[in-house]
């Protein structure tokens, strides 16, 4: 059957699929890579969640494509957009944005609750007031609406019951630990933008004035700064790939390989030292490509994760 014979609804699905799958080759080659190992259908789902928070995510702090982010002129009316179309899109209207129509799509296939969809908006409100976090909690409260919450919308994506508490809460430090480990290579790129999620109270027990965390004379301390984050960020990642044992075999190798590429940038960070924002840390082709090898065999060896480490700061419940 010929693209112009399929009927609309398939027609547009396919469209709109095709407009995810450029998004995520472009946005994140890690995830794109990550993302080939599901079956079709939820490959597709991933797509269509990550290009809509990639839009969000670039409307939000005047990127493109996850790059270039600077200080925007109109956060408020920017967010104000994010809003108006994502709630056009989760009532089924047309928004004439792909990545919104997209998100109205897989949160229908997938049954994404509306409170998630809100919960990332909330983050990204956070950043439109010039928040900062005052201590460690706070940050962890930020990395949930951010990147938490959607750990949670992929693993209703990958068919987690919206019952399952357990394997979200699992999903959820995934995301979590995506996000530390993201803020301490970003350090400077957010603080060049006006930013700073390093909590007040960590800057206070290291005597780093808020604003002069690059401070020659500060750099050993932000770096041991930097490593705690690291290390939190593994703590997390340990707890997300416990979390994959509920989950079928090809979703689980795709979060396993995922879990190992971004787990990576955090020990390069950590390795790097006082060094770790000379340059833009990243992962090469080569060790992305490794990581679907051994999550490979990480998923046939997966077991029953057993209790949530009791230490973790656990997400909020409605």
């Amino acid at each position: 059957m010929t693209e112009a014979a399929l009927p609309t609804g398939e027609s547009q699905r396919r469209a709109l699929v095709k407009a995810a799958r450029r998004s995520i080759r472009h946005g994140s080659k890690s995830f794109a890579l990550a993302s080939a190992l599901f079956d079709r259908r939820t490959r597709e789902h991933a797509w269509l969640l990550y290009a809509w928070c990639r839009a969000c995510d670039d409307l939000a702090d005047g990127q493109v494509m996850g790059h270039g982010m600077h200080v925007v002129p109109d956060p408020a009316t920017r967010l104000a957009f994010i809003r108006d179309k994502t709630t056009l899109a989760l009532a089924g209207e047309p928004t004439g944005e792909a990545a919104f129509d997209g998100f109205g799509l897989v949160a229908r296939e997938c049954a994404i609750p509306r409170g998630l969809a809100e919960d990332l908006i909330g983050g990204f409100a956070l950043d439109t007031e010039g928040w900062k976090p005052r201590s460690e909690n706070a940050l962890y409260l930020y990395c949930y609406h951010v990147a938490g919450v959607v750990g949670i919308m992929m693993a209703l994506v990958m068919g987690v019951s919206p019952d399952d508490e357990a394997t979200l809460d699992r999903a959820c430090d995934l995301g979590m630990a995506f996000q530390l480990a993201n803020i301490a290579r970003d350090i400077r790129e957010d603080g060049a933008a006006g930013r700073c999620y390093l909590p007040v109270s960590w800057l206070a027990e290291m005597n780093i004035p808020p604003g002069e965390q690059f401070h020659p004379a500060h750099r050993h301390r932000l770096a041991m700064l930097a490593q705690r984050l690291t290390n939190r960020a593994a703590a997390y990642e340990a707890s997300g790939r416990a979390g994959t044992a509920a989950l079928p075999f090809r979703a689980a190798w795709a979060v396993l390989a995922a879990a190992g590429i971004y787990g990576d940038i955090g020990r390069a960070v950590a390795k790097a030292g006082e060094s770790a924002w000379d340059r833009r840390v990243t992962i090469s082709k080569a060790a992305k490509v490794a990581w679907v090898g051994k999550a490979f065999v990480q998923a046939l060896r997966r077991r029953p994760s057993g209790n949530r480490p009791p230490e973790l700061w656990t997400r909020p419940r409605e």
